[in-house]
């Protein structure tokens, strides 16, 4: 305990975390700021099933891109450990590798995503309206997906060169862009639901390309040139893929629970699935401002493991600790104090009112389950720990799926109680192996 109260008066500690966390949480933030204004927006068309369409719609899109996560977490541990080191040619490679990725991905992704939403939907029974609206939107957002997956690995790169600027330019620039566009495309010229597809699609794009400008700039600081001939063979990609490789096993099967939940909410009717979309928006204003302080543990973290700093390490695990559960007991206390304006605020259809302001407390618990979590996976990610992520993941479906398909019969209740165990359930499964690494010694030994 001594030890601990030691490194949290550290207050170098604390400026280099809040130096990297302030800025990324600011960028965060805007990202559920978006999902906001457009619930805000198609909320209060006149329809529950033009709000579902949008909140189904963007569920598909979500499952796609952020399954490709891996895109900015890989390049973050990478990059961190390559600047620890000032390896300035390991970082050019690192940032051509992730973009060459990005851009394959998409093109597979943007192939494939129009038969499997089709299937998809098929097996969520929606109302006709929000059949066809769902589809309409989806399409249109693929045309974004090469500039969404290039921006993650843009962002990762950054973070892991300690450079939050970068991907506060980023993000602020493609979600602000998207909100002015929502405004204009969806009230101003009238067109629905797809003018909000439409407004981040070009959000999207401006993102990658303000992106791709800023790395010249940022390369200076770490002289070296690109090895070409080490870029061609398959031996420098294998450590990046196989991160990669594990990691998306990890956030496909993340991103299957969200999915789950728009499946489950849509079989239960267009208010429900409305309703879980609203709430869901609290969780991700949470978790995108949580994820600021995970992010300044992933770029610290692997700073320190690259210079094999112990105590830098303790340090910046403690320090961003203390300051994520503060946020998540000031999160927990919003949401139960005015977590019904939250809710008026994006909708003012009734019924979907009605049903999001029955299943509000478990979005107040959920920030005090769930921030151990983004925690624990800024540290793995730091230090390129991914196969351990993965096995935490699928170890936590696995202990979970039999509650869930117990409390099927609970209806909605069942589902959000299901999720609350399967984030506390994640947190413990990923402390006890951060633990058991703790005591082999082989945190600093991370590759």
């Amino acid at each position: 305990m001594t030890a601990l109260l030691t490194d949290w008066r550290h207050r170098p500690t604390h400026r280099r975390v809040w130096a990297l966390a302030a800025p990324m949480i600011l960028s965060n933030i805007s990202v559920p700021l978006v999902a906001l204004v457009d619930s805000m927006v198609i909320g209060h068309l006149p329809h529950a099933h033009q709000l579902g369409a949008v909140a189904v719609g963007a569920s598909l899109y979500t499952f796609l891109a952020w399954a490709m996560g891996f895109l900015r977490m890989g390049s973050t541990g990478f990059a961190a450990q390559a600047a620890g080191r000032g390896d300035g040619a390991a970082l050019r490679q690192i940032l051509l590798q992730g973009l060459l990725l990005a851009l394959g991905l998409a093109m597979v992704l943007g192939t494939l995503g129009v038969p499997l939403s089709g299937v998809a939907l098929d097996w969520m029974q929606p109302s006709p309206e929000l059949n066809q609206l769902t589809r309409e939107f989806f399409h249109t957002r693929l045309f974004g997906l090469p500039a969404a997956l290039a921006s993650y690995a843009l962002v990762g790169w950054f973070l892991g060169t300690q450079n939050a600027r970068a991907p506060l330019a980023i993000l602020l620039t493609t979600n602000l862009v998207n909100i002015a566009l929502n405004l204009w495309f969806v009230l101003g010229l009238d067109w629905g639901v797809v003018g909000s597809a439409r407004a981040s699609v070009i959000a999207e794009w401006t993102g990658a390309l303000i992106g791709l400008a800023m790395t010249q700039k940022a390369l200076r600081a770490y002289p070296g040139h690109i090895a070409w001939t080490a870029l061609k063979a398959w031996q420098s990609w294998r450590p990046l893929l196989a991160v990669n490789r594990d990691i998306f096993i990890r956030s496909l099967a993340l991103q299957s629970v969200f999915f789950m939940i728009t499946v489950q909410g849509a079989r239960l009717g267009d208010a429900t699935v409305a309703a879980n979309a609203l709430l869901l928006n609290g969780l991700l204003l949470t978790a995108h401002a949580l994820d600021g302080l995970a992010h300044a543990v992933e770029a610290l973290c692997g700073h320190a493991i690259g210079a094999r700093d112990r105590q830098s390490l303790r340090r910046s695990l403690v320090v961003a600790g203390g300051w994520s559960l503060l946020a998540s007991v000031g999160f927990a206390l919003l949401f139960t104090l005015v977590g019904h304006l939250f809710i008026a605020m994006q909708t003012d259809i009734p019924s979907v009112r009605a049903t999001a302001d029955l299943y509000l407390p478990y979005l107040a618990v959920l920030p005090l389950i769930a921030v151990w979590s983004y925690l624990l996976d800024g540290l793995f990610i730091g230090a390129t720990r991914a196969r351990e992520m993965r096995n935490g993941m699928l170890l936590t479906v696995l202990i979970v799926l039999p509650f869930a398909w117990a409390l099927q019969g609970l209806g909605n209740h069942g589902l959000w109680m299901a999720f609350l165990l399967f984030m506390a359930v994640r947190s413990l499964t990923l402390w006890a192996i951060a633990w058991r690494l703790n005591r082999q010694g082989l945190w600093l030994g991370a590759s």
